[in-house]
């Protein structure tokens, strides 16, 4: 029989595994809460925001629904003067206000574009961090504060995750970004990286 005052909260693995890892739910916390980890994909199927823009001029082209994110990343080689603008609640948990994503169109690779909310203090842990999780010799990554914003403007190529598929779709591309940016935020708090 289930405890009266037992609830259910749906979480994801990564938020899951920070929880235990840092002991944030007591004893009597675990007891009487039913902890459900969902298919990280389901993420950003609700409460997002996201648009379609014209690289050159910025100028929008169209809001999207979360089944956007259903398509290829391909679409954007096959649209290459594309962007795509993507606000979550998720973010905010990560410090970042938005992320956009596109197709390069001298060398091809998907590019992120992101505003990172870490100290200026942090750039030699996020640099460290960067350089070990890009996995490729030819990875590169750019990544400047902005003192006026208090934020580092955070570029990188998709194509040099280790977990890296051509055949993702969009959904599986943000989720493995949002996965990136968890760990290094994780990181950077705990020290582990300076």
């Amino acid at each position: 029989m289930a405890n009266v005052n037992e609830f259910t909260v749906e979480i994801y693995k990564v938020e899951y595994d920070y929880m235990k890892k840092h002991r944030l739910l007591s004893e009597d916390m675990e007891s009487s809460i039913s902890l459900i980890v969902q298919d990280p994909l389901s993420r950003f199927q609700h409460n997002v925001y996201i648009e379609r823009g014209n690289k050159e001029t910025e100028d929008f082209i169209a809001e999207e629904s979360p089944v956007f994110l259903e398509q290829p990343i391909k679409y954007f080689k096959d649209h290459i003067d594309e962007f795509m603008y993507m606000e979550s609640p998720w973010f905010s948990m990560i410090g970042v206000d938005a992320i956009s994503f596109e197709a390069d169109s001298v060398f091809g690779n998907y590019d992120v574009m992101l505003g990172l909310k870490q100290p200026k203090k942090s750039e030699k842990g996020l640099k460290t961090f960067l350089k070990e999780s890009l996995q490729y010799e030819e990875a590169t990554f750019d990544l400047m504060f902005s003192a006026n914003e208090g934020l580092w403007d955070l570029n990188f190529s998709v194509n040099n995750l280790s977990t890296f598929k051509e055949d993702w779709t969009i959904l599986q591309a943000y989720n493995a970004i949002y996965e990136l940016m968890f760990t290094l935020v994780e990181k950077v708090e705990e020290g582990k990286i300076e």
